[in-house]
Parts: C-alpha cells; sequence; structure tokens
C-alpha cells in the first residue's frame, strides 16, 4: 500500500499589501505629472502680440456696506455712519464698473435695514452684491 501524504497548509496565504499601494502612488505621480505637459500640446507655440484694449488679470474691486445692530450703514472702512450710499455707489461704479458690494449685516440687524441697503445698491447700478456670513458657527 502506498503512504498516504499529508497535504496540509501550514500557513494562511498572505496577501502583501505595501508593494501594491507603491505601485499604485507611482502611477498617481506619473498621471498628474503627465497630464501637465499634455495641457500644453494641444496649442501651437505663437508669439502673442500686445495691445492696448487686452485686459490684464486682475482682482476685482470689492467694497464692503457694514450695517450694524442699530441699522446704520458704514460704506466701506467709514468709521461714521453713512447717511446716504447710493451717491457714493455712483461714483465707485463709475470708476470701476466690476465693483464688488459686500454686505456685512450684524445678526440682530433688523431684515428692514438690510432690504434698504439691498434696494440703494440696486438703484445705484450695482450689479454684483452679496452677502457675508460666518462658516460653521451658529
Amino acid at each position: 500500500m502506498r503512504g498516504k501524504r499529508n497535504f496540509h497548509l501550514l500557513s494562511q496565504p498572505e496577501v502583501i499589501i505595501i508593494p501594491m499601494i507603491d505601485i499604485m502612488l507611482f502611477l498617481l505621480v506619473f498621471f498628474m505629472v503627465s497630464t501637465i505637459y499634455m495641457v500644453h500640446l494641444n496649442t501651437l507655440p505663437v508669439n502673442l502680440p500686445a495691445a492696448q484694449a487686452a485686459r490684464s488679470e486682475t482682482k476685482p474691486t470689492v467694497v464692503s456696506v457694514t450695517v450694524n445692530k442699530a441699522g446704520h450703514v458704514f460704506y466701506d472702512m467709514d468709521t461714521k455712519p453713512t447717511a446716504g450710499i447710493s451717491e457714493r455707489v455712483k461714483k465707485t461704479l463709475a470708476e470701476k464698473p466690476e465693483t464688488i458690494f459686500v454686505i456685512r449685516g450684524d445678526r440682530d440687524t433688523n431684515y428692514a435695514d438690510i432690504t434698504s441697503v439691498l434696494d440703494s445698491l440696486k438703484a445705484a447700478g450695482a450689479r454684483h452684491v452679496s452677502l457675508a456670513a460666518e462658516s460653521g458657527k451658529r
């Protein structure tokens, strides 16, 4: 009679994952670097002429309009309340038409005060108006 062989595994097979992680990181870096150079391959290299009418990439002017708890309106960095902001807004828009106005209203400000500021900005011709808020705090 033939002898029986014992084919029991002594240990469980292991999957070594660290080399696979190394390869994945290498591939990620490779594709990130290669796509940077692909962007320039889609255009022909030329020397562009200079033009006076060309727009430069400038940051737009941001003007803050602050409404405090008492309903007083402060234009930009003024320390005294501004009586009517419409004239100041018109002057600012005449100089820089793409000005962005940010309304910063106190948490306890009356809603009607914020609405009157919005109406004043709209009447003065402001097109870019946003409301400021704190993130994450309640």
